[in-house]
C-alpha cells in the first residue's frame, strides 16, 4: 500500500512533497528511493503560504492527484540557522507569499527589527492602496502649521486662539525627531519655519540620519498620506475628548445652584394638609 502510494506521487513528476501530517519511515525510505524530498509535520499555514509561494495546491486524497496540482520552486534545500534544521524555498516563479527571515544578537534586537519592517509593510500597503504619499521628516507638519497660522490671522476673535493652538501641537512632530537625533529642537524649529516661508521650502524637514534640516523629497523620504491623515484626525480627537472630559469635570466641581435633595425648601417648618 506504502509503495502503492508513492508510485502515485511519483507519477505526477513531484519531486518535493511536503505533508501537513507524519509520513511513515518505510515511505520516506520509497520516496527517497524515487528521489522525492519528502517533509513531514508542515503547519496548516505553512502549507497555505506554500501554495501561494509555489503555485501548487494543496491535495486531500492521493487518488486525485495529477500533474496540474504541482507548483515549481527553484530550489528546495535544508540549512541548519544556529543549530535548528529548516527548510528553505526559493527561486519561485511568481510566489504571492514570501517569508521574511529576521536575525538578530538578542530577542530584543529581533522584536524591534520584526517591529519596523510591520510598520514599514503597513506603510507601503497604505501608500499602494490609497496611491498617494507626502514628505516626511515633519515637513508636512511644518506646512500644515504654516498654512494655519495664516488662516487664524483672517479669522480672527477667540478662534483664532484655538487655531494657533492647533498649529503649534503640529510642531511637536519634527520637534520630537529632532530631539532623538541629537539635534537642538528649538534651533530646528526656527530653521524649518524661516525655510517654510520661502517659496521653494514646503519640503524641508528634518534629516535624523544627517542631523541636519533639509529638503527631503529629493531623498524619496515619504509617508503615506493615509497614515498621516489618521494620525492627524486620532490627535484630534484625543484632545477634544480631554478636553470634554475635563468641563464635565469642572462642571461638577462648582456645584449646583438648585434645591437640596429630599426637599422643597421654605422656612423651616413642616408642610402640613388642610
Amino acid at each position: 500500500m506504502l509503495r502503492e502510494m508513492v508510485d502515485k506521487i511519483a507519477a505526477t513528476g513531484a519531486n518535493v512533497v511536503f505533508c501537513q501530517k507524519g509520513i511513515d519511515d518505510l515511505a520516506q525510505h520509497y520516496l527517497a528511493k524515487k528521489k522525492i524530498t519528502a517533509v513531514r509535520r508542515v503547519k496548516k499555514s505553512d502549507m497555505e503560504k506554500l501554495s501561494r509561494a509555489t503555485g501548487a495546491s494543496v491535495a486531500s486524497s492521493l487518488e486525485d492527484l495529477k500533474k496540474e496540482d504541482l507548483g515549481y520552486a527553484g530550489v528546495v534545500e535544508e540549512k541548519k540557522v544556529a543549530g535548528e534544521a529548516m527548510v528553505f524555498v526559493q527561486k519561485c516563479k511568481h510566489p504571492k507569499s514570501v517569508t521574511i527571515f529576521v536575525r538578530g544578537g538578542t530577542d530584543h534586537v529581533v522584536s524591534e527589527v520584526e517591529r519596523a519592517i510591520i510598520d514599514a509593510r503597513g506603510a507601503v500597503s497604505s501608500a499602494l492602496s490609497e496611491g498617494s504619499y507626502v514628505v516626511g521628516g515633519g515637513s508636512i507638519e511644518m506646512e500644515l502649521s504654516k498654512a494655519l497660522l495664516d488662516y487664524a490671522v483672517e479669522i480672527g476673535g477667540r478662534e483664532q486662539l484655538a487655531i494657533q493652538a492647533f498649529a503649534e501641537s503640529l510642531e511637536a512632530i519634527p520637534r520630537s525627531l529632532a530631539e532623538n537625533a541629537g539635534m537642538d529642537s528649538i534651533d530646528t524649529i526656527v530653521t524649518l519655519k524661516t525655510r517654510h516661508k520661502k517659496p521653494d521650502g514646503k519640503h524641508q524637514g528634518v534629516d535624523v540620519l544627517r542631523g541636519k534640516v533639509e529638503e527631503l523629497h529629493a531623498q524619496g523620504i515619504f509617508e503615506p498620506t493615509k497614515v498621516k491623515r489618521q494620525a492627524i484626525s486620532s490627535a484630534t480627537e484625543t484632545a477634544r475628548l480631554v478636553l470634554r472630559i475635563d468641563d464635565i469635570i469642572s462642571s461638577r466641581g462648582k456645584g449646583g445652584g438648585g434645591m437640596p435633595p429630599g426637599g422643597h425648601g421654605g422656612m423651616g417648618g413642616d408642610m402640613g394638609m388642610e
